[in-house]
């Protein structure tokens, strides 16, 4: 079988790992304040002292909160290779996305270019266009998308990403009557629009009910739930938090 590159598909996230393993990306990457370390060499690497060779991004069957970013990371300096999984959306590290970004910044590579999703198992076509000047969406044909994928026969829900940025995420979502999104927070304001169906959306005591046409903003950090009254079609904006540069200086 011939051997996969870097910049091949793999599958899903445990898979993709596992093919950059046998690439010699075998050492896991975590965060540690403002870099990254590799606990099993205990040496910690600056942005300065590694490069982001290739990333990897999966939509999630279900919910945004089940997406993720996958980094392949090395550095000659310390000849290392490894990996890095972040989430992005609702369940992006706040510490991970201040590093990436950094380094991006470094880099200068935060200039405006289109994106496109990549291929999935779940999505094998691939190419939907994601960010640029200006994207277009077609709620009705998205929904038929959704409706349409084993994952809405086999799940209580699916979603599809429309738009995502640096600074935003657009991301349609479908549930069946009762399905949930429990309890959780985002790292930036968010607002929900339904468009087909009626939900319930729950802050600490308080229930609100939103039919088509009606919605609902809420400010950052505040945990939250939707459930499905009826087979439900709904757009969940995602406004992220601005990262700030650090200032170490007066610092206690």
């Amino acid at each position: 079988m011939k051997a996969k590159k870097l910049n091949e598909l793999y599958g899903t996230l445990s898979e993709t790992i596992n093919g950059l393993v046998k690439l010699g990306y075998n050492h896991d990457f975590n965060i540690k304040d403002e870099c990254i370390v590799c606990h099993r060499t205990n040496i910690t690497l600056s942005p300065d002292d590694f490069k982001i060779d290739h990333v990897y991004r999966f939509e999630g069957d279900s919910d945004p909160e089940y997406q993720s970013i996958l980094y392949a990371i090395s550095s000659s300096k310390f000849d290392l290779k490894g990996t890095l999984v972040n989430g992005y959306g609702t369940s992006s590290d706040e510490a991970t996305t201040k590093l990436i970004e950094k380094l991006n910044t470094h880099n200068d590579q935060h200039k405006m270019e289109n994106k496109s999703n990549q291929a999935t198992p779940q999505r094998p076509d691939g190419e939907r266009l994601l960010n640029a000047p200006l994207v277009e969406m077609n709620l009705e044909e998205v929904i038929k998308q959704i409706k349409s994928e084993p994952t809405w026969a086999d799940s209580d829900r699916n979603s599809v990403t429309l738009f995502k940025s640096e600074t935003m995420r657009i991301v349609l979502i479908g549930l069946h009557e009762n399905a949930e999104l429990k309890p959780h927070k985002a790292n930036g304001v968010i607002n929900v629009q339904v468009l087909q169906g009626k939900i319930e959306f729950t802050v600490g005591q308080q229930n609100t009910h939103l039919e088509r046409g009606q919605m609902v903003a809420l400010q950052d950090n505040i945990t939250h739930s939707v459930r499905a009254l009826t087979e439900s079609f709904f757009l969940l904006t995602l406004a992220m938090n601005k990262i700030q540069p650090t200032n170490k200086k007066g610092s206690s």
